[in-house]
Formats: structure tokens, sequence, C-alpha cells
């Protein structure tokens, strides 16, 4: 099958290509992103000063987010990721100062970026003409072993948090960590239940596949994975096993696959793992990217030229998930701003045409790609919102400590 291969794609036979058909599409079935962490790129590089990085305006030297950028890539709805790194001290009150950042963005850029907390406010800013902008927590160490802070969170607005991030917490193992408890101890399966309950996604990207499996048997609420591709496809822990896709319908959830080259490219693993001692080596976190890191990165890169991701490595993931879960159990998640690298053709998120061209020159309908676009996102908040409005009818919120169900 002809495949796109460039920035204007192929042509079909009313002259229109596959590219001007992709940007058809997003006008009526805009993208739902499930992972960006913009707000995270704006504490790091300018403590949060606004004027500084003005996303009203390109910002193509230093992010790989602005307005401009999400009109021109289609995005209808992002998920802002609340992210902090499970490495450091005192992970509520940044948290929170995450989520300001969020908000000062809704308030400075009203006309582009509506709240949103429900399923209906994502319609409504998508006939309003704006991008909803909903919250994600990227690891459960952002609730410190509490649920009342789990509470506390969903009521400032955050609809998922991601069960753990690089390293475990004392009640779910991490993809990236040692075993700690065998997926989910008894607190974590309190800790889903609690989700359910008030309406929050349970999201399942970063963690092992033994606590993916655990939640999928904790959930009476659809799960999401964020931002993460196929296992199969791609041999990374971070990624999603077989079995567990086959679980997503049963579920009712979804996989938003990311576009991380070091997940979705077999030959970036071992070239990132590389990369990733070289910044430790330099005094860095493997996952910074502020200037000075980028600089390492760089020097590192001339030495070692790096594997190149491009979209239809993208592409070859959602072929392969399609078969397993089905399309009603797709999405998208880039992680902008929250890696160093990105395929070509997914440059930053003006990118998001080139990948829905290149899956139509793949076959997939116009129907499909509205469902793995803006639909199955929207469906998949409105199931947890429905599971939780039975929930909170028939009980009370869970007071249970860790020390009580963990010892």
């Amino acid at each position: 099958m002809t495949r796109a291969t460039g920035p204007t794609g192929t042509t079909g036979p009313t002259g229109a290509t596959s590219l001007d058909q992709a940007r058809e599409l997003l006008r009526e079935f805009p993208v739902v992103d499930g992972h960006n962490d913009l707000p995270w790129a704006l504490r790091k590089q300018v403590g949060y000063d606004l004027d500084a990085r003005d996303i009203a305006v390109a910002q193509n030297a230093h992010l790989h987010t602005d307005i401009p950028r999400l009109r021109e890539g289609g995005v209808g709805a992002q998920y802002w990721s609340v992210y902090v790194r499970s490495d450091l001290p005192d992970p509520v009150p940044m948290t929170l100062e995450q989520i300001d950042c969020v908000r000062q963005l809704l308030a400075r850029y009203p006309a582009d970026l509506a709240p949103a907390l429900t399923a209906a406010d994502m319609e409504s800013a998508r006939a309003e003409g704006r991008i909803a902008s909903l919250m994600g927590a990227e690891g459960g160490h952002s609730i410190a072993n509490s649920l009342g802070t789990l509470r506390g969170l969903y009521a400032l607005g955050v609809r998922y948090m991601t069960l753990t991030h690089n390293d475990n917490v004392a009640w779910a193992d991490s993809a990236t960590d040692e075993p700690g408890v065998g997926g989910l101890s008894a607190f974590g399966r309190e800790v889903v239940r609690e989700m359910n309950r008030e309406g929050m996604l349970v999201d399942l990207s970063h963690v092992a596949a033994t606590t993916m499996r655990a939640a999928l048997d904790t959930s009476t609420a659809p799960v999401i994975f964020s931002h993460s591709s196929s296992r199969a496809v791609c041999d990374h822990p971070r990624n999603i096993p077989d079995d567990v896709l086959e679980r997503l319908p049963a579920n009712g959830g979804m996989a938003m696959v990311t576009f991380v080259p070091k997940f979705v490219l077999q030959a970036a693993v071992d070239w990132t793992a590389a990369a990733d001692d070289n910044m430790r080596a330099h005094g860095l976190h493997h996952l910074e990217t502020t200037e000075e890191a980028m600089k390492v990165h760089r020097a590192f890169e001339e030495l070692h030229p790096r594997p190149i991701a491009t979209v239809a490595t993208v592409a070859d993931h959602l072929d392969h998930m399609r078969e397993v879960a089905g399309v009603d159990h797709l999405g998208i998640g880039g992680d902008y701003d929250g890696t160093a690298f990105t395929p070509d053709g997914l440059n930053d998120v003006s990118g998001y045409p080139n990948l829905i061209a290149e899956l139509l020159d793949r076959g997939w309908s116009r129907t499909d790609l509205a469902k793995v676009t803006w639909q199955n996102a929207v469906r998949v908040l409105g199931g947890a919102e429905d599971v939780a409005r039975g929930l909170r009818a028939t009980r009370g919120a869970s007071n249970a400590t860790i020390e009580s169900l963990d010892g």
C-alpha cells in the first residue's frame, strides 16, 4: 500500500492529498492528546514566568507546544500533565504549583484554552472552537499515600492519575523499577477504587505489567494509558503487552499511543540507555530538557548518531494495537515537552495531521480515525463519570490508610 512519504502525503481520486484529508477530518474531530508536559517545561525553563514563554506566539526554539502550533496540529483537547519528579521531596506542594500553572494558562489565554472537567465540557469546547484543557497527575507519589489528597486533586480539576512514574510508590510497582509489591498492594487497590468513586481515570502508563493487570482486575471504570505504545512492536517495559491490550474491550478503556522514540523504535532503546548514562555522568537528570541538558545531548549525538523514528514508526504501533484491542480503544498521547527527542514528521504539536495522513494511506477509514482522535477519549471520560455517579450513590469516601491496609 502507498504510504505518505512527505508533508503532502499521497493524492486521492478527488485530487486532495491524504494530508488535506487529515486536516479536514481534524477540523471536525480534533485530537484529544493524553499527555503534554508543558507545565513542567515552564517550571524548569522560566519558573512559570509566562511573559518569558508567551505561548500565544511561536516558541519553536524552546518548546514543542504553543497555541499557533496546537491550532496547526488540529488539537481540540489536551490533558496537561501536572507532573513532578518522583525522586524529589515534597511532591504534593509541587503538584499544586503545577496545577496553578495550568490555571494561569487558562486565565491568560481564554480565547483558545477552555477549562474542562467532564466529557460534556470537552464537547462544549469543541463547539466553541477552543482547546479543552484537562489535567492529569503523573505518578501516585503526588498523593503522598493519602486518599484525602487524592480527592483534593480531583476537586482541583485533576481527571487522571498515573499510578506510578519511573519509580515505585509504596503501593504500586513501576515498569522501570524493581518489583516491590507485585503489582498493587491492598492500599493500591483501595486507591483504584477511590479513583473510580471520584471519577478520576486510572492511568496505567509507566506502571509494571503486573500493576496493569491488578488495576484491570480492580477497576470498575474504564482505564487509560495516557502515553504508551505496543510492547510487541518495541520491547520496552514502558509499553503495553498484548495480553493487557486484549483486556481493554471488556474494561472499556483506551491506550493512547506515544511518540517518544525510545518507546516506539527498538533501535533507539539501547542508544537511549547510553545517552541517559551520559547525562548522569554530567551530573544531570536523564529526563532534563533544559538548554544545558540539550547541549549535552547534542554533543553525545554528534559522536553517536541517534536512530530516527518516523511517522510510520508510530503508525506501526497503531496498526498492531488496532489488531489486538480494536479501534474503539485507541487514542494519542504524544508526550510533547516531556521528551528530548521526537520522530521525524512529529517534531512538535503541529505534526498530528502527518500521522492521520499516514493512517489514511494505510487504509484506515475516516470513521475509525474520528474514534482515535476524538470520540474514544470523550467516551472513556464519560464512562468514568457514569461509574462514579453509581458508586457515590452507594458508598461514602474511603478514609483507609496505607498503614491500616498494608501494615
